[in-house]
This record gives C-alpha cells, structure tokens and sequence, in this order.
C-alpha cells in the first residue's frame, strides 16, 4: 500500500529552490561588491554547520581586495572568478581547535544549555582526546567540518541571492606562502562569491539507484 506524500509547505519549497539553483558560477558581474557586513551575515548564518564535538575549526580569510585578488589569481592558476568575483573566501581548518574548547562549553553554560560540571567533564575530555590524536586525523576532522561548513556557506549565499563555486584548484603551498597562512590552519578549499555574469551549467546528476544501497553494497 502506497502512501500518499504530503503537498509542500511554501517554507519547504523555498528551501528545495535553493538547493535548485545552485550553481557552480565562474563568470561574475564584476560591478557587484557584497558588503562585508552581509558577508558577516552570511558567513555567521553558516557557522550554523555542524561540527566534531562542536569545536566549530573552520576559520575564513576573506580576500575582497583588488589587489589580494590579483596576487592570488596566479596561484588559483588563473581562474577568472578569483579577479570577478566580489571575493573569494578561503575555508581553513584550525588544527588547534581545543584550544576554544573552553570558552566554547563555557558559551553553552552561560546559555543554561548544560550545568558547570558537565561542560568541564567534555572539556577535559576531549583536551585527552585530541592530545593523543595523531595530527593525520585532526586533519581529517578539520576537513570534514571544513566541508559540511562549505556547503552550508554556498546554499546560505544562495539564498540570499548571491552565487558561488568551489574551487580546489590552487596551489596550495603558494597560496600558505604568499598570504602568511601559520602551520595551526589547513586549508580546505576556497570559494568565490559574488553576483553571477553568467548563469551556471545545470546540474546533472546520476540516477538515485546508481549511488544508494540498503542495508548492503553490491559485489564488486
């Protein structure tokens, strides 16, 4: 027996539009300049990402000057969007997150989310926790949260009528070089934002059978 699905709410539809009409967008107005108090709003909207024992490691170094753009576009092997685009953010990973932990439990304390104790309990263990994590897997923490927090930002951007593209194609050992980046921050990606010039390619994606399995993958 079949059930039926329930029509949706207008709030739901405008959340699956937004999904939509994302784009990956490489070619921006280049006129349009997002001021950095809604960069503020966005960006605070996408720390709403989940994070591992909420550390929230992601830090962003936003480049919205002419001239840090035109330094940073051969090190982007010169993608257009780095010079277009209103700015580009580059997503960096905290290797030493716990170091906020406290401030970040006592946060939760002071909103009467949890007692005293229990924040001092998770603060002293996860302190033991990653002091013993080998620095591979804090890499691989920072950048899962680094990913989650990305995507979050580019459907946030979306929303507010502004567009985005990803973009793992850098140098990253000269981009740490030329903007002073400290062995404490990993980077994850950077992404352009802006207005677009051009709409993106729609996007096209495999079918649902090809990608999910229950409960077992099928033999290789």
């Amino acid at each position: 027996m079949s059930v039926s699905q329930p029509s949706l709410t207008v709030e739901q539809q405008q959340f699956f539009d937004v999904i939509k009409d994302r784009r990956s967008v490489r070619s921006y107005d280049p006129e349009v300049k997002i001021s950095r108090e809604e960069m503020n709003e966005i960006l605070q909207q996408a720390t709403l990402a989940p994070s591992s024992a909420n550390l929230q490691p992601w830090r962003f170094l936003v480049i919205d000057s002419p001239e840090l753009k035109q330094k940073l576009f051969p090190i982007a092997y010169n993608q257009q969007q780095v010079i277009e685009a209103s700015a580009v953010i580059a997503v960096l990973g905290d290797l030493e997150s716990i170091k906020l932990a406290e401030k970040i439990y006592g946060m939760a304390v002071d909103a009467g989310h949890m007692p005293a104790e229990t924040a001092k309990s998770f603060v002293e263990r996860y302190q033991g926790i990653f002091s013993s994590m080998p620095p591979e897997t804090i890499r691989r923490i920072v950048s899962i949260d680094g990913g989650l927090i990305s995507m979050q930002l580019m459907l946030v951007a979306r929303a507010k009528g502004y567009d985005t593209v990803p973009m793992a194609g850098y140098d990253e050992a000269k981009f740490v070089e030329a903007f002073d980046i400290s062995e404490r921050y990993a980077p994850v990606m950077l992404i352009a934002i802006g207005k677009a010039a051009k709409p993106g390619h729609p996007t096209l994606r495999l079918p649902i059978e090809d990608v999910t399995f229950y409960n077992e993958l099928p033999k290789a």
